[in-house]
């Protein structure tokens, strides 16, 4: 599977995360440190099972707890149209 930023929106890195902003209704996401990581994971083309190893290893969170996270994470992400997948 292939994760990418839907064509309108737009990605920019803060302190504390990630902003993704909708250009077609002008509404802002904002994404935690560990969404921001797993986002920027999914997009460099790690599977969400690869991705939440990593966030596990990185982070204080048990490696299932990681694999739901990510797997939540990137449903809502699609739901909003923020990303498309392959």
């Amino acid at each position: 599977m292939t994760v990418a930023l839907s064509r309108d929106v737009s990605a920019t890195d803060l302190d504390d995360g990630l902003a993704l902003l909708d250009q077609r209704g002008g509404r802002y996401f904002r994404l935690n440190v560990t969404g921001a990581a797993a986002l920027r994971l999914l997009l460099e083309g790690f599977s969400p099972e690869e991705a939440a190893e990593s966030l596990a290893e990185r982070f204080p969170v048990p490696a299932e707890r990681a694999r739901t996270d990510v797997e939540t994470l990137l449903e809502s992400l699609r739901q909003a149209r923020l990303v498309v997948t392959s």
